[in-house]
């Protein structure tokens, strides 16, 4: 696709991309083949968090979201909290310069409205607001795609999350609770629309159903301290979490069923090796995925999947293998009811295993049926998908030569 004069449109990706979140890469690997497949001539590059990865992984220019290399780390020392401040100062010089080479930014999917997990005003949301806020300057659409939102209580948070929603110049959620949060924190969204999560735009592998005895489990695992929210009690409910979890793994291996463990963030790690430890069984493994196609890969080979991370619950879905959800936020439990599985949600900040246990027992008797359910819903998520991406095109490309678009639409 071609701007008015005839040059190619410079389209940027922004986040929290190629930092070792499967979720958000596999949002950025679904808006890559949006663009690929409607929009084949556009010139794409990324402001990001990882911009190495970025660019060894889906072969576009990367730049650096920050000046200050150390911006995720604590800092305790003056030198280094000075270095934090005038990064800060540098960042707005930095991303008016990237969003004013671009025709057109998408923030593919992720949770950026929200802060469902500890998140500091001066960091992401910092970020993002300097993104929007720019668009707004140098006249470059900012599109806020299929992303999520919740109501935040932190005053600075909120008032930054509030005047990026108001700046975007496209605004669509993930869920209708993500919609509801922004209008709650003063966002006019009238003409927002909600669609699925952006994962459910990525190819599903082959699956086929089990047969036989009962197969493997996978138990999707996250380094889970609650939210902002929790901060008083982030170590109670760590401990809580990976005691249940432990406490469940241990009952599936006596029972003799296989349970293969898997991450969705690199810190992950640690809690996988919290597992082994204390179950030292030859029948819990785990895998180390490199993208959501991995987890999909590991998920459509298990007869159930028990997670937490969202993106897990995600791969899980669309895989149409029946999955329990050990929800941390709203937006999973959002996310289950969408999908036919509302009733199989447990709170992972107060794991009770015997609770969990019986709820997974109750899952599997069901899992025929809901598997046809999967089959019907993940159907219906595509074609919504493909109404979100036809919507973005009239919304935020130059209106001219929409032929790919329209293809795409009109094919069998």
């Amino acid at each position: 696709m071609t701007s008015t004069d005839g040059t190619p449109v410079r389209v940027g990706v922004f986040g929290l991309l190629g930092s070792g979140n499967l979720g958000n890469d596999g949002s950025l690997e679904a808006v890559l083949g949006y663009l690929r497949a409607d929009h084949p001539d556009a010139v794409v590059d990324a402001l990001c968090g990882g911009p190495e990865a970025v660019t060894a992984r889906f072969g576009i220019p990367a730049t650096r979201m920050h000046w200050n290399r150390a911006e995720y780390r604590t800092a305790s020392r003056v030198g280094a909290i000075a270095a934090k401040g005038l990064g800060k100062f540098v960042d707005v010089f930095r991303t008016a310069a990237w969003v004013r080479r671009h025709d057109v930014v998408i923030v593919p999917g992720m949770g950026v409205l929200e802060a469902t997990l500890p998140l500091r005003p001066w960091g992401f949301p910092y970020s993002l607001f300097l993104l929007c806020a720019s668009g707004r300057l140098m006249r470059t659409r900012v599109a806020l795609v299929s992303v999520g939102a919740a109501e935040i209580r932190n005053r600075p948070t909120r008032a930054l999350v509030r005047w990026s929603g108001r700046l975007a110049a496209y605004r669509s959620y993930r869920d209708a609770q993500s919609r509801d949060a922004m209008r709650a924190m003063g966002v006019n969204t009238a003409r927002d629309e909600v669609y699925p999560d952006l994962a459910f735009a990525l190819p599903t592998p082959p699956v086929s159903a089990p047969s036989g005895p009962p197969g493997p489990v996978c138990v999707g695992v996250m380094d889970f301290h609650g939210g902002n929210d929790d901060r008083a009690r982030a170590d109670e409910i760590y401990r809580r979490y990976l005691e249940g979890t432990i406490r469940f793994v241990r009952t599936l291996v006596e029972e003799g069923r296989p349970v293969r463990l898997l991450t969705g963030d690199q810190c992950d790690a640690s809690v996988v090796a919290a597992i082994l430890d204390a179950v030292d069984s030859p029948l819990v493994t785990a895998a180390e995925p490199a993208s959501l196609a991995d987890l999909m890969n590991e998920m459509a080979a298990a007869d159930t999947v028990v997670a937490v991370r969202y993106h897990n619950l995600i791969c899980a879905l669309k895989t149409g293998t029946p999955v329990l959800a050990l929800s941390y936020a709203a937006k999973s439990d959002a996310l289950m009811d969408r999908m036919g599985l509302g009733a199989y949600c447990h709170p992972a900040r107060e794991v009770d295993a015997d609770r969990l246990l019986e709820q997974f027992r109750a899952l599997e008797k069901r899992s025929a049926e809901l598997r046809q359910t999967l089959v019907e819903r993940n159907l219906a998520a595509a074609r919504q998908l493909e109404d979100q991406f036809t919507s973005l095109t009239a919304a935020v490309f130059p209106a001219t030569d929409h032929t790919h678009a329209h293809a795409r639409q009109e094919s069998p």
